[in-house]
């Protein structure tokens, strides 16, 4: 991390290997770095560009006990076609894993759930409600009963009656940056609507109710780097057209928000954080 910043985290250079994790890859590639790995990874976990979302499927491998997902993020990760690991399918991953009972992905506000688009999402496992949606209401699209849109004046109200329901399992956090607006968060993908107030207030909401098992935290911008030409084809025709950040916006926004967020969802003091790898 850049000098400056508040927090002392203890690093677990991977980026080498990283560059075959980005964006897509084998299951037979996540099954070798998880296995490399294992012994490295702990209940929180700070790590790169929300290009290795699909990661958070792995980190909660470590976990035996049965839990609620709760994610945060700009974009389902719901997407059914091939291939398998991917950044925008990670979240059916995260339902092939036994201890997860329930997901909850709230704050998308891309294009995915206009129809086409959203034909292409786990409309099954939204429609058992093992995968609950919550997307940013668009203008002058309907959505169908298995989705959840909500308004800037009451998602929060909409929260807190999933909350009601579903702390009866200890919950593990997932937040992509990218779920933030584009002042407060420096990202590779298109920018949210949340602000870093709203994650915040809905942390502490659920820790008064639930336990907290866990949590990731990823999302801020990198530099594309991958180790095959089909990554580069796919991240060309999947992102959107960006430009590198100048450092001082990564400095003024990412690093800002990282050292808001990262206390309230490791529920420590901002002045003693817990050693957590990053990648």
């Amino acid at each position: 991390m850049p000098e400056g910043h508040s927090l002392s985290l203890p690093v677990v250079d991977v980026r080498e290997e990283a560059k075959a994790l980005r964006l897509l890859t084998s299951a037979k590639q996540i099954d070798a770095f998880a296995a490399r790995h294992a012994a490295e990874f702990r209940p929180f976990t700070l790590f790169g560009s929300g290009d290795f979302r699909l990661l958070s499927a792995v980190w909660m491998r470590q976990f035996r006990r049965p839990f609620t997902l709760l994610s945060f993020d700009n974009h389902p990760g719901w997407d059914i076609r091939p291939p398998k690991w991917s950044s925008g399918g990670w979240i059916n991953r995260a339902l092939e894993n036994p201890q997860v009972k329930s997901i909850a992905v709230w704050g998308c506000n891309n294009l995915e759930f206009s129809f086409p688009s959203r034909l292409v999402g786990n409309r099954r496992a939204a429609k058992t409600h093992r995968l609950l949606v919550y997307p940013w209401r668009r203008r002058r699209v309907r959505y169908p009963a298995y989705l959840n849109p909500l308004r800037i004046g009451n998602w929060k109200t909409m929260f807190m009656d999933w909350l009601d329901h579903n702390h009866d399992h200890p919950v593990y956090i997932t937040i992509d940056m990218d779920c933030l607006l584009p002042g407060e968060a420096s990202t590779n993908w298109e920018n949210g609507r949340f602000t870093c107030d709203n994650i915040i207030w809905a942390l502490r909401r659920l820790r008064e109710k639930a336990e907290v098992l866990g949590g990731d935290l990823c999302g801020g911008w990198s530099r594309p780097d991958y180790n095959t030409t089909f990554q580069k084809l796919i991240s060309w025709l999947d992102h959107p057209p960006t430009h590198e950040p100048m450092r001082q916006d990564l400095l003024s926004s990412n690093l800002v928000t990282l050292e808001r967020l990262w206390p309230v969802l490791t529920g420590t003091p901002e002045d003693q954080p817990p050693g957590y790898p990053q990648i």
